[in-house]
Order: structure tokens, then sequence, then C-alpha cells
């Protein structure tokens, strides 16, 4: 398996522009951004390692597993030797999306919030830096700097208000808060959460399997 050099910023930022990498079955290895993050994004018929660790190793290791090539980045078997060769921890595989900035205020009235342990902004802060939030009745939408340095978002809705396009409405916020290409990174089963970044003219753009330290 082969593929082009690059840096995963300069990956992250093309796709962001839809520009992706070419659809011939390789696989690209690049080095982490940061320190904390380390994975896979799949795209059409490509895939890109981004990791620290000797490129020799993870071409023969990917080399090792039994699937279908264009699958053999996300296939369980290679992504928990990276776990081990690593150290590291692995959630679920992702569904990543890309939406431009939108001009002017957000579709709702939000109040940043500052110093909130709220889960959703506390789990972004994890896994990105320079997060702020924001809240509204029922919902509230983050934003942060993740993977290869790009600008992601993530919403939470109240039970008590679900099925009223709030979480729609959220993501299309984000849009409006962000001043940059918003990435979102959703679990593919979250059909809900899918269809509502959708309707927010968030596109699909790939997979992602994000590793993190333990």
């Amino acid at each position: 398996m082969t593929g082009s050099s690059g840096t995963l910023r300069a990956v992250v930022d093309a796709a962001g522009r839809g520009v992706f990498p070419p659809a011939d079955g390789s696989v690209t290895v690049v080095r982490q951004h940061a320190p904390r993050d380390a994975g896979v994004l799949a795209f059409t018929a490509h895939s890109v390692v981004f990791t620290d660790e000797d490129e020799d190793w993870v071409r023969a290791t990917l080399d090792t597993v039994d699937c279908d090539p264009l699958a053999a980045a996300m296939n369980p078997r290679f992504l928990a030797a990276l776990m081990e060769r690593t150290g590291r921890s692995h959630d679920t595989v992702d569904v990543f999306s890309v939406a431009a900035p939108l001009p002017g205020p957000p579709p709702l009235a939000l109040t940043e919030l500052t110093g909130h342990d709220h889960p959703r902004i506390t789990a972004a802060r994890r896994r990105r830096d320079d997060v702020r939030a924001w809240e509204t009745d029922g919902g509230v939408v983050v934003l942060g700097h993740g993977v290869g340095g790009r600008l992601e978002t993530s919403v939470e809705v109240d039970e008590t208000v679900r099925d009223r396009g709030l979480g729609r409405a959220l993501a299309a916020a984000a849009r409006h808060l962000a001043g940059e290409p918003v990435w979102a990174q959703v679990a593919a089963g979250n059909a809900r959460s899918l269809r509502a970044f959708q309707a927010a003219g968030f596109r699909p753009v790939g997979a992602e399997a994000l590793l993190t330290p333990r």
C-alpha cells in the first residue's frame, strides 16, 4: 500500500475545500498534528493514518489484515494493533462532515457559557483546544479546535425538547459562530444527529477513528 506525503493539516484543509485524496485504494501515513490525536481518516477509496509511529510498522501491519485492502486501515484488527502499539483507547467510528461558515447572527438566542461543567463541554475539553460553548433553552452548542487543527462542533439537546428541530438549529448556529469551515463528528449509528447536521448543511466527507491517550 502506498500513499502521498503531506501533513494532517493539509489533508484536513483540502477536504474542507472539497479536495480529497485520490480514490486509488492507497493509504497515506502522516505525522500527528498534536501529541493528543492519532487515528485514521477514511475517504472514498483512500485512508489517512495519522500517527507518530514508524511508517514501516504501519504499512507492515496493514498488510497483515485479512480483508479488502480498501478497508484495512479501518479494520478492527489494525485499530487494535495501533492502540496496543501506542497505548491509546478508541470509542467509536464516526462519520465526519463539514460546512462553510454563514454570515450574520445564529438563528436562535444563545448565551455563552464560561466555567461551566456541562458534560458535553467537559468531553470537548478532553479532545479540543480553545473550547467555547453557548446555551439556549434546552440545548448547548460547543466549538473547539481538534484533529489537524480543524474547528469542530458538537451539540446537545435535552430529552424533554427532542424532535422539535433544536438539534438542527444548534448545528446551524455553529456555522454562524464559526468564521471558518466547521466540522462535526457523529457516531455512525446516531441517525438522529446525522440527520440534524445534514439538515443544517453539513456534508459527509468520510469516516474517522480517533485514538486518544488513556
